[in-house]
């Protein structure tokens, strides 16, 4: 056990000196740690030249400002210790025949990944003009934080990155997404002192409750403190050692230390303390595979000590640079204008000796070389990490087998998600590899248990008798539930880049919790459809349901439908919104989306029963085109309407159904048709996206010069912005969630916000020109109705039983022409 170093503030006791290690032993003799620490310096050299040079790459005259950069970006300060991390991999690989892929979790660490790829040469195989030579290593230092270059994370650009670490906190939760069903894998991971910090990160460490060393790969975390983020001590980092132990043998790990600055004993100490991770992996894996008997090990992690910007300097000018906050960024900000702090950086970069690592043409020299794995065992050649290649296609069972069947529309009462449950068990009993689904302890509540036949909730705790009362836990189940969105969608992510299949359930209020993982995800798959070698990845799919007009006995706060807007947001090539109206369309839409690639699909669906309108071929017709008129609900075939009823959304769908079927009964001359939207990007130009539909398209659906009366599932003003300049937009009158709400009835709820039948007839009334005066009488009918319908509400509990069990009464004509 290491002594208690953390406690003291004298930095220099826990920060510097000869390593301090659990694990004891010297695996390394005196040439390969020569070796080793040749391929530091290495490392070291080109991510400082990343950092600031543009010319003179190999230092072979007296630095001068024409070879910096103009500006100086990027980040030193855990450059050293992913490096370090990386390096001392790249040995037991070899030894082992490892299969491992290297995860960045700390903030714009990219220089220490990406001189790892350049000096594997992936990096050069993938762009050939950043060849391992002086001129390559010229035009790699110049693109790094450069225009037309790339960013200073772990950017898709990367070889063998699938974690960007653009927003923190998600590293653990992507390495075990990407280890799960990859029995082999290693997800070796630096997770930065900040990051550490961050609530994703926190939940995340319980992931391996739900790891089994059977089916999944492992996990080896390596908490890397040193000591500082931008401008502040980190919290980890000014702990005593024993509360750092105790606090991840709470959470179900054993911690093995490395700690100091001195390379020598620090290369000892870190080879000793990875070999030692990397047998406890294989040994648990062996064992739980020979006996056939999952079980949960406490599984090694390495916490990880050096000093910020390790190697660097430890003072400039009398302030602290190595081991302090200064190191965090860009370690010697002023070389343009200061001559000695040019020549400091110069003698600095010198300090790596690159004439002993790279040769006189710049190529690092064959013993360095052969330091490094060779093909796909290069950490940063891994194909896992480009998951696109090892992507298969789900083996679907046709969802038509599963529909809804003798439709009457507007009449049959089913539960479209119950029912979809049914398809979606069977996708998962056919892929029981490459495909899982995931919520936050909500796939019951959303109707989706019937999946459980086929694969029940993964759980490597301890189990209590009374879960065999449908408590569905198994080890080797399909489903991962845990109650975190953070986690769930981070194990998603890492599932999905890494070449397989998966679904997110969860409540629509609370999917706000991971809108910026969303948008990191997002602009993940949009850059990488700019990188050629990148292969597409399955889609991510989210289904929100527990849906905000039925949330009656939670009320207001868990009423948000804003979701959809932070997704319009992001790029039109990678995000899909689809709202099916009804069971047979939310199978054919779920089927598209489990098909598709390269796409953030949102699929928005009650789990309650609701009226169904669809068979499943005109279901089939209606989601590919997206938007249409429901002519069985019209009544203006082969005549000018007097106003368009249109909707997007299963209950708006419903309210505005039943409103046409008051106006057609109180004003039975007017002609009426009824548009549905299915996807809801149908309603933008195609100027802005894929899916848009023209302005003659528009036209012939919505017209250019009647009122449109839209009931909208989300925020109204988002289809105000959607519908942006379209012809006739000033007769578009959309009404949906209005931030109205409290423990409402259902019919309650929509009055509130002006979606019911009674406020959008109303509206339709007071928008047809042609009417006048002469519908005020119904106009008053309706008020009345709907006051009556509120004092009901309020009396019983309940709504009236004529709205809660209202069916469209109007005559369907056949397909043949009959009635």
């Amino acid at each position: 056990m290491a002594p208690d170093i953390g406690a003291s503030n004298d930095q220099t006791i826990w920060s510097y000196g000869k390593a301090r290690s659990t694990v004891k032993g010297q695996p390394l003799d005196s040439e390969t740690i020569r070796k080793t620490d040749a391929y530091f310096r290495a490392s070291m050299y080109l991510c400082l030249g990343m950092l600031y040079l543009r010319e003179n790459v190999l230092l072979k005259e007296p630095l001068k400002l024409e070879h910096l950069k103009a500006r100086l970006l990027g980040h030193w300060g855990s450059d050293a210790g992913q490096s370090f991390t990386w390096i001392h991999m790249n040995r037991l690989i070899k030894k082992y025949n490892l299969d491992v892929l290297f995860v960045s979790g700390p903030g714009h660490g990219a220089p220490g990944i990406i001189s790892q790829s350049y000096l594997e040469g992936v990096y050069s195989e993938v762009y050939p003009d950043k060849s391992e030579d002086a001129r390559g290593m010229q035009k790699f230092f110049k693109q790094f934080s450069f225009p037309g270059g790339i960013g200073s994370h772990a950017t898709p650009e990367t070889p063998g990155s699938i974690h960007e670490g653009g927003e923190l906190g998600y590293s653990i939760s992507h390495a075990f997404g990407t280890v799960f069903d990859h029995p082999n894998l290693i997800a070796l991971t630096m997770v930065g002192d900040g990051e550490s910090e961050t609530g994703p990160l926190a939940t995340s460490w319980h992931s391996t409750k739900f790891l089994n060393p059977i089916v999944d790969g492992a996990v080896l975390p390596v908490l890397h403190l040193n000591g500082y983020k931008i401008n502040n001590p980190t919290v980890l980092a000014r702990v005593s050692h024993e509360e750092l132990e105790q606090l991840f043998y709470g959470y179900g790990w054993t911690p093995y230390f490395v700690e100091g600055s001195d390379r020598e004993t620090m290369h000892q100490a870190m080879a000793a303390t990875l070999e030692h991770c990397v047998s406890e992996i294989r040994k648990f894996q062996k064992q739980a595979r020979d006996s056939g008997k999952p079980f949960r090990p406490r599984w090694p992690m390495i916490v990880l000590r050096t000093p910020k910007g390790w190697s660097g300097p430890r003072e400039i000018d009398g302030k602290l640079l190595e081991g302090f906050w200064r190191a965090h960024q860009i370690p010697i900000t002023d070389v343009a204008s200061n001559p000695s702090h040019l020549k400091l950086l110069e003698q600095w970069m010198k300090g790596y000796k690159p004439e002993e690592v790279f040769d006189k043409t710049g190529k690092l020299i064959p013993e360095l070389k052969e330091l490094a794995p060779k093909g796909n065992s290069r950490i940063s050649a891994n194909p896992v990490g480009n998951g696109g290649i090892i992507r298969k296609p789900l083996d679907l069972p046709d969802f038509r087998d599963y529909a809804l069947k003798d439709i009457e529309p507007g009449v049959s009462l089913r539960g479209s998600m119950i029912n979809m449950s049914k398809w979606l068990r069977d996708v998962v009993a056919w892929n029981m590899k490459t495909f899982r689904v995931f919520g936050p302890d909500e796939t019951e509540s959303n109707k989706l248990g019937e999946i459980y036949k086929a694969g029940k909730k993964v759980w490597m705790g301890e189990y209590f008798e009374e879960d065999k009362d449908g408590g569905n836990l198994a080890p080797d189940g399909r489903v991962m539930e845990m109650l975190s969105e953070h986690t769930c969608e981070g194990w998603l992510e890492g599932y999905v880049l890494s070449g397989r299949h998966g679904l997110l359930n969860s409540y629509e209020p609370f999917i706000h919790i991971i809108d910026s993982m969303v948008n990191q995800h997002c602009k993940w798959i949009e850059k990488c459809l700019e990188v050629e070698w990148r292969v597409k990845v399955a889609s991510l799919n989210i289904l929100l349901t527990a849906t905000v007009w039925r949330q009656d006995h939670n009320g207001f706060t868990h009423q948000d439908p804003g979701f959809l807007d932070v997704v319009s947001n992001k790029s039109p090539e990678v995000v899909r919104i689809y709202l099916p109206p009804d069971g047979n369309c939310l199978l054919s839409v779920m089927d598209h989306c489990l098909r598709s690639a390269n796409y953030v699909n949102v699929v928005v669906a009650d789990k309650q029963d609701h009226i169904q309108y669809l068979d499943m071929e005109e279901a089939v017709e209606h989601c590919t085109k997206g938007v249409g008129i429901w002519d069985w609900a019209s009544n203006d075939q082969g005549v000018e309407p007097d106003v368009v009823m249109a909707c997007c959304g299963d209950v708006p769908t419903h309210e505005a159904l039943a409103a046409t079927a008051l106006l057609r009964e109180n004003l039975p001359d007017l002609k009426i048709r009824f548009v549905n939207v299915v996807d809801l990007f149908r309603l933008i130009s195609p100027i802005n996206h894929p899916h848009g539909m023209n302005d003659r398209q528009w036209k012939a659906v919505f017209t250019d010069d009647k009122p449109i009366v839209f009931n909208f599932h989300s925020y109204p003003w988002l289809v105000h912005r959607l519908t942006y300049k379209r012809p006739g937009q000033h007769n578009l009158h959309v009404r949906g969630y209005n931030e109205k709400g409290n423990i409402d009835t259902p019919f309650e709820l929509a009055i509130r916000n002006k979606t019911d039948r009674y406020s959008l007839a109303i509206d339709a009334i007071d928008r047809i020109p042609t009417l006048h005066n002469t519908a005020a009488s119904v106009r008053e009918k309706f008020i009345n109705a709907q006051l009556a319908a509120k004092v009901a509400a309020f009396d019983d509990g309940i709504d009236p039983d004529h709205i809660r069990n209202w069916t469209w009464a109007y005559p369907r004509k056949k397909k043949n022409g009959g009635v």
